[in-house]
């Protein structure tokens, strides 16, 4: 479709995998293209892109009244931060018109040294509150894409207040469901290394499994996400960017997807009756379609028991074909219609280049006289002159092949190619000053930039204010223990040890209750969880207001925020996946964070090089129950089977439940549904990490234990006090408390600190 039917009013937000789905969007009418380059990338599925091409692609997008987001949306590591440093250095002097984040660390380093790139917030984050528009805000966000799991009402409230802080919200309005919160899920990291947040997700969730009591053999395989039907809501919520998911499918899937959002979008704002028919959209790869979360209808029909592509089901019931040969009938059309759609990609793009402009530069001047430079692209003809005149030498003298590789660099961000450097009009054995050379070859960058100056290279920075990462001599770790029963409170009380106390996540229904608790016992320390939607997000910004607690532990950046508007000192928990010593630089300058809990993600070689700012503590969780991920779905009603067929407040708040599933590939998992809490999904054995201790003696401030009754099939044989009891004597030194809590605590793993990222 053509590009002049765009319009202003939204941005329609196409997956670019590889240079031909690229082009399939382009042509299907795409306002913008989100891709990734061969690193550093969430997709490292999708084929992706080099980086040579990338100047071809944002001209041909250009070109095309079309923007170029660069998806950088994983977290890093220290070691990687002079490569990222290196690829910042080259993306900032190219015309992309965004990049994507996830990782704090990033965020710092653009914000800092890079402020010229326009910085988005990737769906990795997981923003769902009013406080992470505002955390990421400060960190110079323009856009933010939303979780998936939002409703209408929420997104328009998120929305809106996006508008009055300038950040515009970004929705997927088409593409797979994750049965997990993005950011969260870590599945595929503990079971065989493949960190989702690291673009390495192997989809266990689309795995078949032992058939479940409720008859399923994909009991976590989510429908696809299709808001079609929706375009009146998302425009009357003020959505700006509509997103279509789909870095790893094919171009045909791209351009038909692009294709049918660009028509109804163009008819909503021409006032003409919407699109109903999705034959086109039910043609290529789907699993069938919901918009349940989108309508806030939270139920078992999102869920389908079999994660190929649904369309041959879907058109043997459009067509009623019962028979053998109707099916093959059915199965036969769609591959024409599939034909048809790759072979009109094919006409609409072949004429479509990427492939660098060709440079040719003339060299000419007599001794005596300035040395001139005329520079021609197929766009623009440049004319210099030095400001020297030339001299007659015998050394440094102006060849060929040394002005060619004077002048290599203006081409090697890929945009231009030189084809031919041209001496014949200079004079033999004569020279300039090499630095005048170099001002050529500036101005030059200059006029190829548009008349905007290149941003000079910096060196890999070192976190400010950052100390050696020992603690001062003679101060020893303290232990902390995360609990989430009113009845373990006193498990502090003969060893000093830090207590954690797990906020709900359905807080807004157990406010009052919660309060009087932290009221009653003042030596707990709030701990918050990374999931809290609207009311409940309000619920815990008015529990900070009336309890007003000297510290707090978060997982989610909202809550960070309303403590470093409050003053409160605030650590920052093990879900904000902190993997690198720019997001502890990040949290303790821009939002005064106390400390921070290491990912248990990385592994000793990975967390050996992280340093701190000054006066800040490094904390790790050594023992806890692991959360594989947690899910805003009901994870029972495809295993266990659940009486209701919603999920709704009342579920959040009361239901209690566990169960078991184990997949066709012998990896068995825990479903845990606690009261006040989202639906998670948990390693039958507990992490346990005794190795951290002694590996860091001399790292850590605190070490955590998570003992929260969380059913898993790691065997306990001791109760809660003398698990703390020897937890704490190990940390302070005890080497035989290791022995014996090995014996006490039996079935428990630590592959992620073997592994890492």
């Amino acid at each position: 479709m053509s590009n002049v039917a765009k319009t202003k009013n939204f941005e329609l937000l196409a997956p670019g995998g590889d240079i031909e789905s690229i082009k399939a969007a382009i042509a299907a009418g795409a306002d913008a293209i989100y891709c990734g380059l061969d690193s550093f990338n969430a997709r490292n599925r999708a084929t992706n892109l080099t980086f040579d091409v990338l100047s071809g692609i944002i001209r041909l997008a250009h070109q095309n009244n079309c923007k170029i987001f660069l998806t950088l949306n994983i977290v890093v590591l220290d070691s990687e931060i002079p490569a990222v440093i290196r690829l910042l250095n080259k993306l900032v002097n190219t015309k992309v018109d965004g990049v994507i984040l996830q990782d704090l660390g990033l965020f710092h380093i653009i914000k800092e040294y890079f402020p010229t790139l326009d910085v988005h917030a990737s769906t990795q984050i997981n923003t769902h509150n009013d406080g992470q528009i505002l955390f990421l805000k400060q960190l110079q966000a323009s856009r933010v894409n939303l979780s998936r799991e939002l409703n209408i009402r929420e997104i328009k409230h998120l929305a809106q207040f996006g508008h009055q802080h300038d950040v515009l919200m970004e929705v997927f309005v088409h593409g797979s469901y994750c049965i997990g919160f993005s950011g969260l899920c870590y599945i595929s990291s503990v079971k065989n290394g493949n960190s989702g947040n690291r673009g390495r997700c192997s989809q266990p969730c689309r795995d078949q499994y032992q058939t479940t009591a409720a008859g399923k053999d994909f009991p976590l395989n989510m429908k696809d996400n299709s808001a079609f039907s929706n375009m009146v809501e998302l425009a009357d919520a003020g959505v700006y960017s509509l997103k279509v998911e789909g870095r790893i499918k094919k171009s045909h899937y791209v351009y038909t997807v692009v294709d049918q959002w660009r028509q109804q979008i163009d008819r909503y704002c021409e006032q003409k009756p919407l699109l109903t028919d999705t034959t086109s959209l039910f043609t290529v790869f789907n699993r069938d379609f919901s918009n349940s979360y989108l309508q806030g209808d939270i139920n078992k029909s999102m869920f389908i028991d079999n994660p190929r592509d649904n369309s041959v089901s879907h058109f043997t019931q459009v067509y009623q074909a019962t028979t053998i040969d109707a099916v093959n009938g059915v199965k036969q059309k769609l591959y024409d219609d599939k034909t048809a759609i790759i072979n009109t990609v094919e006409d609409v793009t072949k004429a479509m280049d990427v492939s660098s402009l060709p440079m040719t530069m003339i060299f000419s001047g007599k001794e005596g006289q300035c040395l001139t430079v005329i520079v021609t692209t197929p766009d623009q003809t440049i004319e210099l002159q030095s400001e020297s005149a030339l001299i007659r030498a015998q050394k440094h003298v102006l060849t060929h092949e040394l002005l060619e590789k004077r002048f290599q660099s203006l081409a090697n961000e890929g945009e231009y190619q030189i084809t031919h450097v041209d001496i014949s009009g200079l004079a033999e054995n004569t020279s300039v000053p090499f630095t005048e050379l170099a001002q050529l070859k500036e101005q030059i960058g200059y006029q190829l930039n548009g008349e905007k100056a290149l941003v000079a290279p910096i060196d890999t920075p070192k976190p400010r204010n950052s100390i050696n990462h020992r603690k001062p001599t003679g101060i020893t770790p303290e232990l902390a223990i995360l609990i989430s029963d009113p009845s373990d409170v006193v498990l502090n009380q003969d060893n000093n040890a830090v207590l954690y106390y797990t906020i709900p996540e359905g807080l807004a229904m157990e406010l009052e209750k919660t309060v009087a608790l932290f009221e009653a016992h003042s030596h707990l320390v709030p701990w918050f969880p990374a999931i809290l939607i609207g009311e409940n997000y309000q619920a815990a910004v008015a529990f900070i207001e009336r309890v007003k607690p000297n510290c707090i532990v978060t997982n989610n950046s909202g809550i960070a925020h309303v403590a470093y508007q409050q003053g409160i000192d605030w650590i920052a928990g093990p879900y904000l996946n902190l993997t690198n010593s720019f997001s502890l630089q990040c949290i303790a300058d821009e939002f005064n964070a106390k400390g921070a809990f290491v990912s248990n993600e990385i592994n000793r070689k990975q967390i050996n090089p992280m340093v701190c700012p000054e006066n800040f503590e490094l904390h790790y969780s050594i023992y806890h129950p692991l959360m594989m991920l947690m899910s805003r779905q009901c994870l029972f009603h495809q295993t266990v089977g659940c009486k209701k067929k919603h999920f709704d407040n009342k579920c959040l708040r009361k239901c209690d439940k566990s169960a078991s599933i184990l997949s066709l590939k012998d990896a068995s998992f825990v479903l845990d549904k606690q009261r006040g809490a989202h639906n998670a999904l948990y390693s039958q054995q507990n992490y346990m990490n005794l190795q951290a201790v002694t590996d860091f003696p001399d790292k850590f401030t605190r070490f955590m234990i998570d003992l929260r009754d969380i059913k898993t099939e790691t065997e306990v044989n001791a109760d809660k006090a003398m698990l703390v009891s020897l937890f704490n004597a190990y940390i302070h030194g005890d080497i035989n408390a290791r022995a014996t809590l090995e014996q006490t605590i039996i079935g428990t793993i630590s592959q992620q600190y073997k592994k890492g990222l």
